[in-house]
């Protein structure tokens, strides 16, 4: 393999490897390689980080999925919340590399005390109700742009609306 491939394969996986955490928006981009390929790659994200947000108290998903049409299941957002864990707790007054999610739902977004973050989080203007929640979790980046949540959201439905039910849960 050429040293350009395996540079651009490094990259892909960094790239990746970042994807699954809210630690790598803070981290420098990786050095231009002046293909076409890297070119095309950076212009959706841009794109997407580009549009505007929606509005506080829209809740409508890309999807078209409604929160409402959901029934969650704690048990396997307790599951599918192992994604989760990398970034964040449900322990009250624990932060690592994002907040503390204990008592998420009805919270003022960017308040948790002790946690830096970012400005457009703070000022998002957002209160965290399950059908925001269930917007957000699709994609984090489109709901808050700037946020330096680098995770790229839960695709299915069932399991943002099962993950805000183990949120809300009394569950370990």
């Amino acid at each position: 393999m050429s040293m350009t491939k395996m540079g651009l394969c490094a990259s892909f996986l960094a790239s990746a490897a970042l994807a699954g955490c809210s630690g790598g928006a803070d981290e420098p981009a990786p050095a231009d390689t002046g293909t076409a390929a890297a070119t095309t790659a950076a212009a959706p994200a841009a794109a997407t980080t580009a549009a505007a947000a929606p509005a506080p108290d829209d809740v409508a998903t890309v999807d078209g999925s409604v929160f409402a049409n959901f029934t969650g299941d704690a048990q396997k957002g307790k599951v599918v919340y192992l994604q989760c864990q990398t970034c964040h707790v449900r322990e009250e007054g624990v932060n690592r590399i994002g907040p503390s999610l204990a008592g998420i739902v009805g919270r003022a977004a960017g308040t948790v005390a002790g946690y830096d973050y970012t400005p457009a989080n703070k000022n998002s203007g957002i209160t965290w109700t399950p059908e925001k929640l269930f917007q957000y979790l699709e994609n984090p980046q489109r709901v808050i742009p700037g946020t330096k949540m680098a995770f790229a959201g839960l695709a299915k439905p069932q399991d943002r609306a099962d993950v805000i039910a183990y949120l809300q849960s009394d569950l370990p």
